[in-house]
């Protein structure tokens, strides 16, 4: 069944179960470290409720990580009205969990919140770069991604994802939630290569927790995610779209997908390889990591990377149909179901924090790699420029 009727649905994609925010961290850089004590998965479902990388030359930002070739990104900021718009029940718990939630962001992050009405008593809210539009009435909300020009994940935007997914898992009125991008032209370039490039081996076992904590978050959520991609979507970005339950991409032939870090001479690792491997397969997944493919939206469609492939403007409504889809089924049922799929792939993950901590860590300090950072961000500045 299509839920949507605007693309061909190849299948819908099996997800984690949902974990208390911890020190979630890790990795990089492909290396299947030995098992070091960490965290466990919860044995009980409900126990656990709490209470650019990429290759090419179309990064319009010079912390952008792995923008592809062949697809290009448009800079500057975008804005729009979005259909998670409305009131409903457990909107004042919401209220004072967004309200909490943000004075505590604002004040690690020295800023105040950003808290807006858009309708009947429901408001919309997140931070710097992290807009929330919450519909508690559906029991949905659209979660938009807007670091411009490119949306990388610095540390700050890694964990103010983190903060805003948590808020709507610790509201009981949200069942579900559209991720997409408030940027036009670009869904996210991936990992922000400042943040790895010319600190100190202190900062990037900092930066790589919070990469690792936002992959254990998303992945083992109990809310349905649906990625909504509107725009180009390499390595981490791609990454981030497949820790969801349901992916729709926009037809446009510059909106690429795909784990392409062997194009920059990285490997990917072990757990970015797990999960694209859970979605397309063994061989397709082979082929894609060793040639670094980024494919457009036909390709994507057919190798299953994405569910639907759907007219750029139909794409968040698109999501919200698949959404409603997913929301059927019991909640129980399906977080189970969904826990039991991903739990082996969160469990090696998880048993090998530390090591792959100390693998990035080890792999980035490199003089070798640390000039080649520096080549590429300069390279990038002068594109800007």
């Amino acid at each position: 069944m299509n839920p949507a009727g605007g693309g061909r649905l190849l299948r819908p994609v099996g997800g984690g179960v949902d974990r208390p925010l911890g020190t979630g961290r890790g990795l990089l850089l492909g290396e299947d470290s030995a098992p070091s004590p960490g965290d466990k998965l919860p044995r009980d479902l409900h126990q656990a409720r709490s209470g650019q990388d990429g290759a090419g030359g179309c990064c319009a930002s010079p912390g952008a990580c792995f923008a592809p070739r062949g697809c290009e990104t448009r800079g500057g900021q975008g804005s729009g009205p979005g259909p998670g718009q409305g009131s409903g029940p457990g909107t004042n718990g919401l209220l004072r969990a967004a309200f909490a939630g943000a004075r505590l962001l604002g004040a690690a992050l020295g800023r105040t919140e950003r808290v807006d009405c858009v309708g009947d008593g429901a408001r919309r809210f997140g931070s710097q770069r992290v807009l929330v539009e919450p519909d508690a009435g559906a029991g949905v909300a659209v979660m938009k991604l807007k670091n411009p020009p490119v949306n990388t994940l610095s540390l700050e935007f890694l964990t103010e994802l983190v903060i805003c997914l948590e808020k709507l898992e610790n509201d009981k009125s949200f069942r579900g939630v559209v991720l997409t991008s408030d940027c036009p032209g670009v869904f996210s370039a991936g990992l922000d290569l400042t943040e790895m490039c010319g600190k100190s081996p202190a900062h990037y076992a900092e930066y790589w927790k919070a990469v690792q904590e936002l992959w254990l978050r998303f992945y083992q959520s109990n809310l349905v995610l649906v990625s909504a991609i509107n725009g180009a979507c390499p390595a981490g970005g791609c990454l981030m779209t497949l820790t969801c339950d349901y992916r729709v991409l926009a037809d446009n032939p510059r909106y690429c997908i795909g784990l392409n870090e062997t194009q920059l001479g990285i490997v990917a690792p072990f757990w970015f390889k797990d999960t694209l491997e859970n979605v397309i397969g063994h061989r397709a997944a082979e082929r894609a990591l060793q040639l670094g493919l980024l494919f457009p939206p036909a390709e994507a469609l057919q190798v299953g990377i994405v569910d639907q492939v759907v007219p750029e403007e139909q794409v968040q409504s698109t999501a919200l149909s698949a959404i409603a889809q997913w929301m059927t089924i019991p909640d129980h049922a399906r977080q189970l179901t969904k826990a039991m799929m991903r739990k082996a792939t969160a469990s090696r993950l998880i048993t090998q924090r530390d090591a792959d901590v100390q693998n990035f860590v080890s792999f980035v300090s490199k003089d070798s790699i640390q000039k080649s950072l520096q080549l590429y961000l300069e390279r990038l500045k002068e594109k800007k420029g």
